[in-house]
Formats: structure tokens, C-alpha cells, sequence
């Protein structure tokens, strides 16, 4: 893929692979949209579209989003203008029915995936990793202890509130959140590998050479 075409990338990875590090640094690179299910569902619901509505209704009772307004939401965030140039989705799609839907909203506008980032690395290493890992909870900011820390220590960057370890970044906690990934994910990474648009990239070398070489898989192509 030449620098000047278009990037319609996914960035996959397991819990504490560094997916949004890595984002933030495509995102800025590229001057593309970083499209987070998280943050679209946040987004829509200011918005208050019909579809916002219906999923915020859902999310209110703690329920998972059905596919079909998921998709629908997809589907309205890359209309706009910002994804002209292409996006950067993270956290959609998680199963094979969202990426063949994924696929069937791209066509209708003669788009396609172009790369399919793949974050790897060993459970053991993620486990050793999470453990220092901290969270801003009131704006989502994410640090590592070792790798990424805060410049005031236990402050976060952004917006001064104290970092913290979630719940769910505990070992027990963790260890199933892995399991979930490995057991909903594969079957997608290899629906995309079909499609010859996966590139696998080592997530435990520094910050700087895992993006020099997902730099390499976007622009190689």
C-alpha cells in the first residue's frame, strides 16, 4: 500500500498487547479517525440518532449491544467526511458475522479493508506486563509502570486524576479476558488472512520498533 492510498485498517490484539498506544501513533501519523466501539457508542449517544438511542437503551441494563444496531452504528460513523482518507478501527469487528458485515458496508461505497494489524505476544509476557499497567478513570488514559509511565507518577497526563489498576487487570480477572480473546479472535484473524490483509506484528519489542514495523505493513503493500 502506497503512502498516498488509502488506509482502511484494524488493529487486533489481545488484552495489553498496546493496542492504543500504537493507535494513538497511527492516528497521528496518518491523520486518520481512531474508531474505538467505546468511543463510538459515547460519540452516538450525544448525537442521539435512532440508533444511538436503541443502544443506549441497551447499554443502560448493562446488556451487549446487539450486532445489527452495532453494525448500523459502524455503518453511520464511516460516513463521514473524516473517513474519507480511510479509519483506524479497533475493537470492531470481534466475530466473522461482524466482518462480513463490515465488508458488505465498505463495498457500497467501492472501499475495502486494506491491512489487518495483528498484535502478538505470548500470554505469559501480557501477564507479567498488565501487572504494571494503570488506567485514568475518569478520562481512559493508559500507562504502563515500565514501558509508558506518567510524567507526575501516579497522575495521569491528561487530566490530573489519580491512575489505578482495574479490577478486571488483575491476574484471575485477566487470565479469562485472555481466554475470551484467543477463543472469539482466531477464527476472524484467519477470516482476514483468507483475505491476504493480515500482518503480525511482535507486541513485546519497544514502542518505537513495533510501530517502525507496522509503519513497514502499511506502507508495503
Amino acid at each position: 500500500m502506497a503512502q498516498n492510498e488509502e488506509k482502511n485498517i484494524i488493529i487486533m490484539g489481545p488484552p495489553a498487547a498496546g493496542k492504543g498506544t500504537q493507535s494513538e501513533l497511527i492516528v497521528k501519523a496518518y491523520d486518520l479517525p481512531h474508531i474505538s466501539t467505546g468511543d463510538m457508542f459515547r460519540s452516538a449517544l450525544k448525537e442521539q440518532t435512532p440508533l444511538s438511542i436503541q443502544a443506549g437503551k441497551f447499554m443502560a441494563e448493562g446488556k451487549l449491544v446487539p450486532d445489527e444496531v452495532t453494525i448500523g452504528l459502524v455503518e453511520e460513523r464511516l460516513a463521514k467526511d473524516d473517513c474519507r482518507k480511510g479509519f483506524l478501527l479497533d475493537g470492531f469487528p470481534r466475530t466473522v458475522v461482524q466482518a462480513e458485515a463490515l465488508k458488505k458496508i465498505l463495498e457500497k461505497t467501492g472501499r475495502k479493508i486494506t491491512c489487518v494489524l495483528v498484535l502478538e505476544a505470548e500470554d505469559e509476557e501480557l501477564i507479567d506486563r498488565i501487572a504494571s499497567r494503570r488506567v485514568c478513570p475518569k478520562c481512559g488514559a493508559s500507562y504502563n509502570l515500565k514501558t509508558k509511565k506518567p510524567k507526575v507518577e501516579g497522575i495521569c497526563d491528561n487530566c490530573g486524576e489519580k491512575i489505578i489498576l482495574r479490577q478486571d487487570d488483575r491476574p484471575e480477572s485477566f487470565k479469562v479476558r485472555l481466554e475470551d480473546y484467543r477463543k472469539k479472535t482466531l477464527p476472524l484473524v484467519d477470516y482476514y488472512r483468507k483475505e491476504g490483509v493480515v500482518k503480525e506484528i511482535d507486541a513485546l519489542d519497544s514502542i518505537d520498533n513495533v510501530f517502525h514495523h507496522i509503519q513497514e505493513s502499511l506502507e508495503t503493500e
